[in-house]
């Protein structure tokens, strides 16, 4: 499910007819050499696409109109050359659909001291041509990135990846589908919420099916795509060839086999890219899916445990920006503590946590699973990578939606854990979990999250932006008083911003 490689951001480039052919040439010149650079950079994974130099309202307004409507243009980078009069960007501003980064940048790192005049004065005028552009970016009240720096430096070129992430999350957030097997599990409020204004805000659409209907996509799978899937787990996994040898565990991996593919086939069939089900709603089925959940995960699904469509949708969305990145994004509960010198979360699902955050290769065991049917499950075992991660949270606030993120520390546990039955991730939050907690509790967070060690802070803070959706960070710097201001803050902002 690779989203991003037929992906492009445009750069386009502002100037006007003023300057004369020969300026014009020198900024299209170097605007090509910025598009060659970024293109060959390691930091950039998204194409940058060269559009030719704005001049008017009508090639600005026309060039808006065709961003939006590539399909594979997911945004645009617009960068001021030369002094482009920002009354000529409004009619194209107010029509661009797709999301901007203003880059502020000029083509020369360092000024030619002993040569400089006026000619190159005119020619390199971003320090004041972008004050123009900016000035009509907040006049309009467009939210968008602003990244300032020369384009040849690591630290712009990491900014402008980590918003071309997010713009690749934002394009699947407007075009994504999720599946509902079945309803969330009963009586649970955080995994509640207003599909319709979900849809209105992130875009994605959140349908209903029966288990009749996914029952019947796995009762067509035949035994020839059973057996080629075991094989695939042989590959794989870390395997006891007690499982192979034992009929009833074998039995259960083969089931779980046609799980997989069957639940594939109808997700693919849909155009799905991410789905729910819940362990109180499996009727026809031979099990909850675990093993099948974690694998259709680690090939890019997104996922929520009972019901949870926000949570699978904002997976899905993740997997997407951290795409490429040695790293992995998975569903994730906040299950239980361990208080000590540092205080630590233990974080599970009964069953589907995704490998793609698994330290090393995982162990494929059939085992008891107790909650909602009584039957054998497989499933793999591994614990999660040390390394900064983040967990996040989409909640709905009834007139809004926040997004929620605690940045953490996964460590290695101090001991193995040879009777727990699930994979798992051990986290310190940041600051501590006293602060963190109280925190992600003041905020709604849910007990679900989206965890991953390959996106950051930054590609979260730049998609709810674009979002245009409440954002409550929860790091190093937080402190609880202040923090619950914030709270109380946002909540008059986003009053008065919707209207009553």
């Amino acid at each position: 499910m690779n989203a991003m490689s037929k992906k492009q951001v445009w750069f386009i480039t502002g100037s006007q007819d003023l300057y004369g052919p020969k300026v014009l040439e020198q900024v299209a010149k170097n605007s090509q050499e910025i598009v060659a650079g970024f293109n060959q950079s390691s930091t950039i994974t998204t194409e940058i696409v060269y559009q030719p130099t704005v001049k008017s309202p009508r090639e600005i307004h026309a060039v808006c109109q065709a961003a939006n409507s590539d399909a594979n243009c997911i945004g645009v980078i617009l960068w001021m050359h030369t002094f482009s009069p920002a009354k000529m960007w409004i009619a194209g501003l107010n029509e661009l659909s797709k999301p901007f980064m203003h880059l502020h940048t000029q083509f020369h790192a360092e000024l030619p001291w002993s040569e400089i005049n006026m000619n190159y004065m005119n020619t390199h005028q971003s320090a004041h041509g972008c004050r123009e552009f900016g000035f009509i970016g907040t006049r309009m009240r467009k939210e968008r990135k602003v990244v300032v720096g020369h384009w040849n430096t690591t630290a712009v070129q990491t900014e402008v990846d980590d918003w071309c992430r997010a713009a690749a999350g934002w394009h699947e957030s407007r075009n994504l589908k999720v599946a509902r097997f079945g309803d969330n599990m009963r009586q649970v409020a955080v995994t509640e919420g207003d599909k319709v204004a979900a849809q209105i805000q992130f875009g994605y659409e959140v349908n209903a099916h029966s288990l009749g209907e996914l029952n019947d996509a796995i009762n067509a799978v035949g035994d020839a795509d059973i057996n080629a899937l075991i094989e695939n787990y042989r590959q794989d996994y870390q395997i006891n060839e007690s499982v192979f040898s034992d009929d009833h565990q074998l039995d259960m991996l083969r089931k779980e086999a046609r799980i997989e593919v069957g639940m594939k086939n109808f997700l693919v069939a849909g155009q799905y890219g991410a789905f729910t089900n819940c362990f109180e709603n499996l009727t026809g089925m031979t099990g909850l899916p675990g093993l099948a959940t974690q694998r259709l995960m680690s090939q890019g699904f997104g996922y929520g445990g009972e019901g949870d469509w926000k949570t699978a949708a904002m997976v899905r969305i993740m997997k997407v920006m951290g795409e490429g990145r040695n790293a992995g994004t998975s569903f994730m509960e906040d299950y239980t503590y361990n208080f000590g010198a540092t205080d630590q979360v233990l974080g599970a699902h009964m069953l589907e946590v995704c490998p793609s955050i698994a330290a090393a290769k995982p162990q494929l065991e059939v085992h008891l699973h107790t909650i909602g049917v009584r039957c054998d499950v497989p499933r793999l075992l591994f614990t999660g990578k040390a390394g900064p991660a983040i967990n996040v949270s989409t909640i709905d606030m009834g007139n809004r939606f926040r997004i929620i993120v605690n940045e953490l520390d996964t460590v290695t546990p101090p001991e193995d854990t040879p009777n727990l039955p699930v994979a798992s991730a051990l986290w310190e939050p940041k600051p501590n979990l006293s602060v963190a907690a109280a925190a992600w509790i003041h905020a709604g967070g849910a007990h679900h999250s989206a965890y991953s060690q390959a996106v950051t802070t930054d590609n979260i803070v730049d998609f709810a932006e674009i979002a245009g959706a409440e954002l409550v960070i929860i790091d190093e710097n937080t402190n609880i008083r202040e923090l619950k201001n914030e709270l109380r803050h946002n909540s008059v902002y986003y009053g008065l911003a919707r209207g009553l």
